[in-house]
């Protein structure tokens, strides 16, 4: 197992439905985990190099609608 995390900076606050998204994201393809630091308005993934890549991380990311607007990691 590979751990990575990856920071994003988010154009605006997440909503309930999209805190929902991630956290069904998380249950169903063993992203490890996710947090939010609503102060710096950033959002970030630990997860598994091995069995997950960015680029999928980032898709989920679109099919939530959240908007980001750079990666800080």
């Amino acid at each position: 197992m590979t751990l990575v995390e990856i920071t994003y900076e988010l154009q605006s606050p997440l909503t309930e439905e999209q805190l929902r998204h991630l956290g069904q994201f998380a249950n169903t393809y063993g992203l490890r985990s996710f947090r939010v630091d609503e102060s710096k308005k950033q959002l970030s993934f630990e997860y598994d190099a091995s069995r997950l890549r960015e680029t999928q991380v980032a898709h989920v990311l679109g099919q939530a609608r959240i908007a980001v607007t750079r990666r800080v990691n």
